[in-house]
């Protein structure tokens, strides 16, 4: 101690600052107050800083010596994987509650509460009953596509600002598509008929089918619906001005309007009626899809294999007169 004080009052004779004595090892806060205490009260004037600063030193000098880590009260807060994990399972399972989750938590090997469980789904906005809410249009539409017909209008001007009206029907499972017929002036009757015509085609073939999405326009009349119930298909109307609930129909006309016809004029109905068949004729024989792995809907094999890429032989075949082309492989 006398040894460690006369070294300070040689370094405070010499005019050298007391901040130089700190070592490295130490933070300079807890250095400066004890080498304060080794001083007598005169000497503090030598000091570089105010007693205020020295004091405060110390006193964060002994909070440091005597307090200790503060624990949150209360249960430790749950993994954000666990969390993230509660909520896909809600998600992906609309009729599961709370202690269905749990269980299968469990059987992960996640050690938590029933109780987390519930106040996760509740914090989150989820209500933790078993029956949530019933399945989305599109949960229902991917579990029931073999069996699922969808049915649309799509509308082109011709060049003479007449207004041509188009009736369509895709079969969801394969995106197979359907021109039922084109018209001028569309109505129940009409529509009807075209129904009646389609289920001649189909033959024994709309025995697969169960059911029929369609909107809630006026021109499908009762007979329509007629056609299809007696086949037994059953006929959804979709909600009001809720086009995702047909969103199959939907992204067709959106793929015929920007692959064919926003890209040509239409004279009349006939000519119309011709564009559309050899559209339709591209759509379901050649043209790939995303969802069938890139398969055309009247696909039954996987294409020919290449045998040597550098002797292959691609050909090319013009549709609609050069407006889309087709690729294969030479024989």
């Amino acid at each position: 101690m006398r040894l460690v004080k006369g070294r300070v009052d040689r370094e405070v004779r010499s005019g050298v600052p007391v901040s130089r004595l700190v070592t490295p090892r130490q933070p300079r806060t807890r250095n400066s107050a004890a080498l304060a205490r080794l001083l007598p009260r005169p000497r503090w004037a030598t000091f570089l800083i105010t007693p205020a600063t020295l004091l405060r030193w110390h006193r964060t000098l002994i909070a440091g010596k005597w307090t200790y880590p503060r624990r949150r009260p209360g249960r430790p807060p749950v993994q954000a994987e666990i969390r993230a994990l509660v909520l896909r399972l809600a998600k992906e399972n609309p009729s599961w509650g709370y202690r269905r989750i749990h269980g299968e938590l469990i059987g992960l090997g996640y050690r938590v509460a029933a109780s987390t469980v519930w106040s996760i789904l509740t914090k989150a906005g989820v209500d933790p009953a078993p029956r949530r809410t019933g399945p989305t249009w599109t949960q229902f539409l991917t579990a029931q596509a073999k069996g699922i017909l969808a049915c649309d209008f799509l509308h082109v001007d011709t060049i003479g600002l007449t207004r041509v009206h188009v009736l369509f029907l895709m079969e969801i499972a394969t995106r197979r598509v359907h021109i039922l017929g084109v018209t001028t002036h569309p109505n129940g009757e009409w529509v009807a008929q075209q129904a009646r015509n389609l289920m001649l085609d189909l033959g024994e073939r709309a025995g697969k089918f169960r059911f029929l999405i369609r909107d809630r326009d006026t021109k499908y009349t009762t007979m329509f619906d007629e056609v299809f119930t007696s086949e037994g298909i059953e006929v959804l109307r979709s909600p009001p001005q809720a086009p995702r609930a047909n969103a199959y129909a939907e992204r067709w006309v959106r793929t015929v309007r920007r692959e064919c016809l926003d890209r040509m004029l239409v004279y009349h109905p006939r000519h119309l009626l011709a564009v559309l068949a050899e559209f339709v004729a591209h759509y379901n024989e050649h043209r790939p899809h995303q969802s069938p792995h890139q398969r055309p809907p009247n696909a039954t094999d996987t294409g020919p294999a290449v045998a040597d890429l550098a002797s292959a032989q691609v050909r090319r075949r013009k549709i609609l007169n050069g407006l889309i082309s087709e690729y294969s492989q030479a024989a």
